[in-house]
């Protein structure tokens, strides 16, 4: 049923806002230029890669070194506008109608994050990555990794139809009053270093587990 009703919906969706994705190709190209569309490989189902898209966000810019500059400094108004109303989240319909991702699950994440999961936060990919989350839905950027996998892993222990349905409704919600698009000091979320993971293997190996 949850396959079905990601296809029907995807459909749906693509065809109803094929005008809005139009709308925003057009000034993605002109305000930031070519690439339109931001690929980028990130772990589906089981960790399989897969080629997720998304709008374009950020200008090209890269330091004396040919780094990349901080998303701060590459970030623009119209990047920060198209991810405060999630429009850059658009074209990953496409991706759910692959069967790449899911409507409703968590949110696919870099690759290089693999090796740093602990068992538990890597269960994560026992279902569909999702445009939208139990996570997303309950603090988003706001949240710490370590409270975000934790929702992600109920999420895959307590997945239904009905839970997915309340989730698209409280995205929609989360959407109007954009809220949780990013972390204080970040244009979205700091990155996963592991460190949480280290710190939850010490405290099992000095005293024990606290839950």
């Amino acid at each position: 049923m949850k396959r079905i009703f990601d296809i029907v919906l995807a459909i749906f969706g693509l065809l109803v806002l094929s005008p809005v994705i139009l709308l925003l190709s057009i000034l993605v190209r002109v305000k930031l230029g070519r690439p339109v569309f931001f690929t980028q490989l990130r772990p589906g189902l089981n960790g399989k890669p897969f080629k997720m898209i998304k709008f374009r966000t950020m200008r090209h810019g890269v330091d004396k070194n040919g780094k990349p500059l901080p998303d701060g400094e590459r970030m623009t108004e119209f990047g920060r506008a198209l991810r405060s109303t999630s429009l850059d989240e658009l074209p990953e319909l496409w991706n759910v109608l692959k069967g790449e991702m899911s409507l409703v699950g968590p949110r696919p994440l870099l690759m290089q994050y693999l090796p740093l999961y602990s068992i538990e936060q890597s269960r994560r990919h026992e279902v569909r990555p999702g445009l939208t989350g139990w996570a997303q839905v309950n603090g988003r950027n706001l949240l710490s990794w370590d409270q975000k996998f934790e929702l992600d892993t109920w999420y895959v222990d307590n997945k239904s139809f009905w839970l997915d349905v309340k989730i698209i409704f409280l995205t929609v919600k989360k959407v109007l009053v954009r809220d949780g698009i990013s972390q204080r000091g970040n244009e979205t979320m700091e990155p996963f270093t592991g460190a949480e993971v280290m710190k939850h293997k010490k405290s099992n190996v000095i005293g024990g587990s606290n839950e």
